[in-house]
């Protein structure tokens, strides 16, 4: 039987359908305002409007204790807040008691990228299957454009113009953006393309196809390139956004210009493309200590 607290909740989800955030977004609010929920329960709270800073401190601090890790409460904290300002846009609360409230600071996670050489090892790979040329394509586009695995699969034939060397893709918030494709990305789409009939169905217009067509699956091109990973002989586990990490460092490390980065990676924030400056530092660091005759260590020194 449903509560207040879980009508508002259920409303809310509606309200977000009715925005057309994605199943995967709306399916984290819910499970964060359940579990809030749940919580203001067990403290007698029968509606919103009585839940205060300090229980939304209590709450955030019992989620801490149970190993909840800073970056998933920085994400619950976030629901929170998005709850409670259509909240007061319904006229259900007055305030919003998530405001000011923060989360225990996540240990910053430098992105996992391949050196220029590794990956040029990763990207020969041989064979003449029609589902060996699309991986080789999806490969190639993925280091080249930087694309996330959602923005990939969801390319149409329309959206690739391969006498410019351009992709439009449509990136997070539905917002779309225009790449370059690079050289050998674009041989090996004019491969796939040469191919892709025949897995392709008549009607289908994604631009990368399963073995049996229809789009490929997001699972599917997970698997695909752990696979070839392991065949190539790449130590670290590859991945879809490998392949965007490894892009943007590289692009940061020849050009320096990090507002081309954040405009290539389609980051709404450039503090967001910023982490990939920390690992253009951790290279120039490396190579300043086995170049510099100061910094190297003596023979035998401990």
């Amino acid at each position: 039987m449903s509560d207040a607290l879980e009508d508002q909740i259920l409303r809310f989800i509606a309200h977000l359908t009715q925005r057309n955030l994605s199943p995967h977004t709306r399916s984290n609010y819910a499970r964060d305002l359940g579990t809030l929920r749940q919580f203001c329960l067990k403290q007698g709270l029968k509606d919103w409007a009585g839940v205060d800073v300090h229980h939304v401190r209590a709450f955030i601090t019992q989620r801490h204790r149970q190993g909840l890790a800073p970056k998933s409460i920085q994400r619950l904290l976030a629901s929170v807040r998005s709850f409670y300002e259509y909240l007061q846009e319904e006229g259900l609360a007055r305030r919003n008691p998530a405001e000011g409230v923060r989360a225990p600071k996540a240990a910053k996670r430098l992105p996992d990228t391949l050196d220029a050489d590794q990956m040029a090892r990763l990207l020969q790979i041989e064979g003449q299957e029609p589902e060996i040329v699309r991986d080789r394509a999806v490969m190639e586009l993925l280091y080249s454009s930087g694309l996330r695995l959602a923005e990939l699969i969801s390319i149409n034939l329309s959206d690739i113009d391969l006498r410019e060397g351009l992709v439009t893709v449509t990136g997070k918030g539905r917002k779309t953006r225009i790449v370059p494709v690079g050289r050998e990305a674009l041989k090996a789409l004019q491969a796939w393309l040469r191919r892709r009939g025949e897995l392709a169905k008549p009607d289908d217009a994604t631009l990368f196809v399963g073995p049996r067509g229809g789009p490929l699956s997001p699972r599917t091109v997970q698997s695909r390139l752990k696979r070839w990973g392991v065949a190539q002989g790449v130590q670290q586990g590859v991945h879809p956004h490998l392949f965007r990490h490894s892009f943007a460092s590289h692009v940061l490390e020849s050009s320096g210009d990090l507002r081309a980065v954040q405009e290539l990676l389609g980051h709404a924030n450039i503090s967001t493309t910023q982490i990939y400056t920390h690992l253009d530092f951790q290279h120039l660091a490396k190579t300043y200590d086995a170049a510099h005759p100061r910094a190297r260590k003596k023979k035998g020194a401990g």
